[in-house]
């Protein structure tokens, strides 16, 4: 289902009988019909297994799943919102990013060394983004937060983006990424260390990078 962003820092979204959609906890601002909020312990559409990778690397975060007939507003902590529309395609993006998302997108977990190796799980390290990330795929719309507003990065064949892996929301397509050392003016100006790392993106696809350098 669509979302209708109210403002940069909340959305809407209408729900139809038989229609399911799944949100982060605490995230429903306001909701108008016969709709209903029920803790969701098998973390969205990926069911079991898909919970239990999220757990062992302590990247679950409490989903509700929401159903009914109505509209709801979501919104949390006063993030800015980006709308991300899939068409076929996987979405890798972090767990406690998400905030609302399609019941019909199919929800897994990835091994983040599994690209790139051994920088992969460096990449967790050093960002402080763990060593599993969240992936949804299928046709859908869902609701990332990030601060400071979002841009999409087009990433096309032969033209690599290069992205600071704090300002790093999510990305989709068919797209590897590795983490480069990147030792320039921000390191001579005294800069945090963590910006020795620059994320590299490869393929075709697009990347979402926020306007900040703050985690959520």
């Amino acid at each position: 289902m669509p979302f209708r962003e109210v403002n940069s820092k909340m959305v809407e979204a209408t729900l139809l009988p038989g229609q399911k959609m799944f949100s982060q906890r605490g995230a429903m601002l306001a909701y108008r019909g016969e709709v209903s909020f029920t803790p969701n312990i098998q973390g969205g559409q990926g069911g079991l297994m898909s919970m239990i990778g999220r757990r062992v690397a302590n990247e679950a975060t409490p989903l509700m799943t929401v159903e009914g007939s109505g509209t709801v507003m979501f919104g949390h902590g006063g993030h800015h919102i980006q709308v991300i529309n899939l068409a076929g395609d996987t979405l890798h993006v972090e767990a406690d990013r998400l905030l609302a998302f399609d019941g019909t997108l199919q929800q897994g977990t990835m091994f983040m060394g599994s690209q790139g190796g051994v920088m992969g799980m460096v990449r967790g390290q050093v960002t402080g983004q763990g060593l599993f990330t969240t992936t949804l795929k299928g046709h859908g719309a869902v609701a990332v937060m990030a601060h400071g507003g979002v841009i999409e990065v087009p990433i096309t064949p032969g033209r690599e983006v290069h992205v600071d892996p704090q300002a790093y929301v999510a990305h989709h397509g068919d797209v590897r990424n590795k983490l480069s050392t990147a030792l320039g003016w921000r390191d001579m100006v005294g800069r945090g260390s963590g910006e020795a790392f620059q994320l590299e993106l490869s393929g075709s696809g697009a990347v979402y990078v926020q306007a900040s350098e703050e985690k959520l």
